[in-house]
């Protein structure tokens, strides 16, 4: 009974599995801009920049605007948005082996403080404390069922 419902599924799942398959199986990247590509007379002759990071330029330039490190009446990059100094920074302090190192080293030591604390940090106080009597009328006097046993008493 079991077999003729997945031999009456099989039809289903193949025209599913038609549809539901990319016509093409090429990856699509898009690029950080498309000024490489020719297209005539769509930008009315503008001539755009090399692509270049403004976070790059020397901040210590004589620049006409020193937020955005430009000069007047220089051309603005079709990316602008994606170059400027207000995008997102890129991060070059070091590389990746270095912040996995960096990383790793700061697990090992937090995971060794934690063995340490773990390894000597006492269970019980160093003198139990003792009462006259026992305190065993306050806990319901003899024959109470006690909660812990007589070796850890």
């Amino acid at each position: 009974m079991l077999m003729r419902k997945f031999a009456r599924a099989q039809p289903l799942l193949r025209s599913l599995r038609t549809t539901t398959t990319p016509l093409t199986s090429r990856v699509q990247v898009r690029c950080l801009s498309q000024a490489d590509v020719e297209d005539p007379n769509m930008n009315g002759g503008y001539i755009n920049p090399p692509a270049e990071k403004r976070q790059f330029r020397d901040p210590y330039a004589d620049w006409w605007d020193k937020q955005e490190r430009r000069n007047y009446g220089e051309p603005v990059h079709e990316d602008n948005d994606i170059l400027g100094m207000f995008s997102p920074e890129e991060y070059t302090h070091f590389k990746p082996g270095k912040g996995a190192l960096l990383l790793g080293t700061f697990v090992a030591t937090v995971l060794g403080l934690c063995a340490v604390v773990y390894q000597y940090y006492p269970d019980k106080p160093s003198a139990p404390r003792a009462f006259p009597g026992g305190l065993d009328i306050e806990l319901g006097g003899e024959g109470t069922l006690h909660a812990t046993s007589e070796e850890e008493r």
